[in-house]
């Protein structure tokens, strides 16, 4: 019999295990599956494979900093629209590099160490502010390395330059149209003459 219970994913990015551990400790294994990383490339590899419902973020990190990952995440249309909770023993070590306050940036900020109840509000904190988000904050990069923006601009000339086209066949037709009228009129007047 499956249940109905929802697992959701988290992804906790964290070089310590014991951090890891006590994340895992505190959900619910029947709500949560956690997944984790030890190092912030790891956990953008992660984050891109599984795109996790929620993301737990150690600030200070082997191979790629949490503000690296922080700002890769937000380079993604899909992951940037992820809960985000970022972790860290020290706050000036965050506000260094990304100014408060956080919840204009849809993050939440937790000190370590911290409890379960601090855990859960953070969770939903961030969760509240990630549906708060607008759907794209950041320009989208297409293959070509242009902005999707003006990829979008592109079409958008385009179609009113087709428009613009058809406007004028149109305009063209009713000219004929017209001159057909006025024709057949003509021919109709001769015959009432004859």
């Amino acid at each position: 019999m499956a249940t109905q219970i929802t697992t959701r994913k988290i992804l906790v990015i964290d070089d310590s295990r014991v951090i890891r551990n006590m994340v895992k400790d505190m959900l619910p294994a029947q709500n949560f599956v956690v997944f984790e990383a030890k190092d912030g490339a790891e956990g953008f590899e992660m984050a891109k494979k599984e795109v996790p419902w929620l993301i737990m973020l150690d600030f200070i990190l082997p191979r790629m900093n949490g503000f690296q990952v922080y700002e890769a995440l937000q380079q993604s249309p899909e992951l940037s629209r992820i809960p985000l909770i970022i972790m860290s023993g020290k706050k000036e070590e965050v506000t260094d590099k990304i100014p408060e306050p956080f919840d204009e940036k849809f993050i939440v900020f937790i000190n370590k160490p911290f409890d379960k109840p601090e855990l859960f509000e953070a969770i939903k904190k961030a969760v509240t502010l990630a549906q708060k988000r607008p759907a794209i904050a950041v320009p989208a990069v297409s293959d070509e390395g242009t902005p999707a923006e003006s990829d979008l601009v592109k079409r958008i000339a385009e179609l009113e330059h087709k428009v613009g086209d058809l406007e004028k066949k149109i305009a063209v037709q009713q000219r004929q149209i017209q001159q057909l009228a006025q024709l057949l009129k003509a021919q109709i007047q001769h015959h009432d003459h004859h």
